[in-house]
């Protein structure tokens, strides 16, 4: 394994940019990363309409999800290499046009398997956003704009989160649940024409960026250049230790954020007497304060040698309101407030949390390291509804709220260790 001993000389300084360049792309970026999120609530808002269209359990309806997410999971690991060896443009389309015809699909379906079928099809589509969005980001925007990136890029993810239930419940009421399922495929194709009118913004450069971390980690002048090392294999990423430290953290981020989507709500209800009403603005709450912070961590996020820090804040507050809720004799009305603070502080993390992935990729390699890391995600997600579901099941809600916490602890440490873990470095070959 070629690994560089020595810090490299410091890259030419990259070429100013123009803001509105940047702002474009950015746009561009978030409209499709939206449909990514709004695609992953296309089914769970229906689930009433479903049950008794297709006669189907709750646990049969949730298999349909997990058939999802392991599917984008599998095509996520995989997508960063055909990223990397075509560029993110093609792939960017091909995963929207699945989408778009998934979502028809779904509309079109007239037995459970056929859901099924779709939901493959739909997974696929997702699995492939991640490692366009980063590598569109990470080599077109200017350095010093990337933690806006970033938050912009979760604030849009959030987005979609919550536009989905708000178009497709109203729509499944008043015309039926194939009628709401068409129009969310007609909106997918609607953003692809426009991410087709605006493709320009959306194409590399033929020549790779040979130093895409130089502007974030510049190696001190002083230092003489080290000998170039020998290329390694594209496979070769996977030998490094920040990149398992990255797909460990997106892990547990995704079972914390799992855990607070899916049972925090009721948890907290069951402690705390909240008012039903109360409980269902819960999470709207944490969605909506967890963009603001993204906003703001986003400027924070301005100086990449500090985003370790700033997440060990972010989630050091977010755990402490954990074990508010879960231990602590906390008034109904408080308890919507402390969503808040809890979504407020995992938010200011989240462009920080991005970049700690950039700063961990090696050259030429940034597709394929945000398609395996970000996988974890999905793995997350597919496992912490049968942890916190069964603490749930066993009537310890207060257990949720130790489990949440015991999760966001683990991404403090884990931050730090991806710092420590990035000092070995490849330089690997292009897909």
């Amino acid at each position: 394994m070629s690994i560089l001993t020595a810090p490299s000389a410091a890259a030419p300084a990259a070429p100013s940019h123009p803001a509105r360049h940047d702002a474009q792309l950015i746009g561009l970026v978030g409209i499709a990363h939206l449909i990514s999120h709004f695609s992953q609530l296309l089914l769970a808002p229906l689930f009433p309409w479903l049950k008794d269209a297709f006669d189907a359990s709750y646990a049969e309806l949730g298999l349909l999800m997990s058939i999802f997410f392991v599917v984008s999971c599998v095509v996520q690991a995989g997508s960063g290499f055909v990223v990397d060896r075509f560029g993110p443009r093609p792939v960017l389309f091909a995963g929207l046009s699945l989408l778009g015809a998934a979502a028809f699909g779904f509309a079109a379906s007239h037995s459970y398997a056929v859901l099924a079928a779709f939901s493959v099809l739909a997974g696929a589509g997702n699995g492939v956003f991640h490692p366009v969005d980063y590598t569109l980001l990470n080599r077109k925007v200017h350095p010093s704009r990337l933690g806006h990136a970033f938050s912009v890029h979760g604030i849009t993810g959030s987005l979609g989160w919550a536009l989905a239930p708000a178009m497709l419940v109203p729509l499944a009421i008043a015309f039926g649940w194939r009628v709401a399922l068409m129009c969310a495929g007609a909106l997918t194709f609607a953003v692809l024409a426009v991410l087709w009118l605006n493709r320009s913004h959306l194409g590399l450069d033929s020549v790779l960026d040979p130093a895409p971390n130089s502007a974030l980690e510049p190696a001190p002048e002083s230092k003489p250049m080290a000998p170039r090392p020998a290329v390694e294999g594209s496979l070769a990423f996977l030998k490094l230790p920040a990149v398992w430290m990255c797909f460990a953290f997106f892990f547990f981020y995704a079972m914390a954020l799992s855990g607070v989507q899916a049972f925090a709500p009721e948890a907290a209800r069951l402690l705390h007497n909240v008012p039903v009403h109360v409980a269902a603005l819960c999470l709207t709450i944490y969605m909506v304060c967890s963009a603001a912070g993204m906003v703001v961590g986003g400027f924070l996020a301005a100086d990449p040698a500090r985003c370790e820090r700033i997440i060990g804040v972010g989630f050091g507050v977010a755990v402490l309101v954990a074990l508010t809720l879960g231990f602590a004799d906390v008034p109904p009305m408080a308890v919507p407030v402390l969503f808040g603070v809890m979504g407020f502080g995992a938010g200011i993390a989240g462009p920080s949390r991005d970049l700690i992935v950039k700063r961990a990729s090696p050259p030429n390699a940034t597709g394929r390291v945000y398609g395996v890391v970000y996988s974890g995600l999905d793995i997350g997600q597919a496992v912490a509804p049968l942890l916190f579901g069964s603490l749930m099941d066993l009537h310890r809600p207060e257990q949720v709220w130790l489990g949440i916490a015991v999760v966001q602890g683990v991404l403090i440490v884990n931050a730090f260790n991806v710092r420590k873990a990035r000092r070995t470095k490849l330089l690997i070959a292009p897909a």
